[in-house]
């Protein structure tokens, strides 16, 4: 299906290299698509696409030793240098208390999840995909983390993403943001003496721990051409920006 209108798209990827979850959304945040689909079908979905920009959760680069150089100017260089396997990004984001992965100076040394999301970057830039910003491109990409969105969105550390109160949480926040997904609050409503005591809760009222972290990816992707004074950017050219929906961090979280 093709869509005349620009298509917000967020990719989460979820079982190492072969599955993701991708979210689409369109200009007034109505859920066009939600799910959990192979590369090769991900690829297709987004092939059909008149135009399209695509937030993806996995680093687009790896590391060029950005970190060390700037700490070793400032004579901060720490005791074990593998601590600072990491890109600016990452370092600006764990210094605030965002916790996130490094990404290794070597593609080799990568695990496979992060090899994946290479991968997936170049298969993009075959299908016509160029890095965000490209002025009077159909089609573009940027890289975000979805842990970080949520943190700096909330403004503090979220409930662990893979537990109900988590979801719930991560949930309310993207229906408060406007994306137009059923109230959280209504599983609540569904909860009552006689199915807490069977366990017929009403999971089906909860996306996943993934749909959730796609959907807020397409959030970033929606606000960076929405609202483009309202992200941030964070990192340096040689290793790739990561992109994050608010203007302005905090010192902590």
């Amino acid at each position: 299906m093709l869509f005349t209108d620009l298509v917000y798209i967020g990719i989460e990827f979820t079982s190492g290299r072969r599955v993701l979850t991708y979210a689409a959304l369109d200009p007034d945040l109505n859920m066009i698509a939600l799910a959990d689909a192979e590369i090769e079908e991900a690829l297709a979905f987004l092939a059909g696409q008149k135009s399209a920009i695509i937030a993806v959760d996995a680093p687009s680069h790896v590391n060029h030793g950005i970190v060390r150089k700037n700490l070793q100017m400032e004579g901060l260089l720490p005791h074990s240098l593998h601590d600072l396997e990491m890109r600016l990004a990452e370092y600006d984001l764990r210094r605030r208390g965002i916790t996130v992965r490094g990404t290794d100076a070597k593609e080799s040394l990568c695990s496979a999840g992060v090899r994946a999301g290479f991968a997936f970057y170049g298969r993009l830039s075959k299908l016509g995909f160029e890095a965000y910003p490209a002025e009077e491109v159909p089609h573009q990409w940027l890289e975000t983390n979805s842990h970080a969105c949520f943190c700096v969105l909330l403004g503090v550390q979220p409930l662990p993403r893979l537990t109900l109160e988590g979801r719930l949480q991560r949930e309310l926040l993207l229906y408060e943001l406007g994306l137009r997904i059923h109230d959280p609050m209504a599983f609540f409503e569904e909860v009552t003496r006689h199915r807490l005591l069977n366990g017929l809760l009403p999971f089906e009222l909860v996306y996943s721990s993934a749909q959730l972290d796609a959907m807020i990816a397409a959030y970033t992707a929606w606000q960076v051409m929405k609202k483009p004074a309202e992200v941030i950017r964070l990192g340096h050219r040689s290793e790739g920006f990561v992109t994050l929906p608010i203007s302005a961090l905090k010192e902590k979280y």
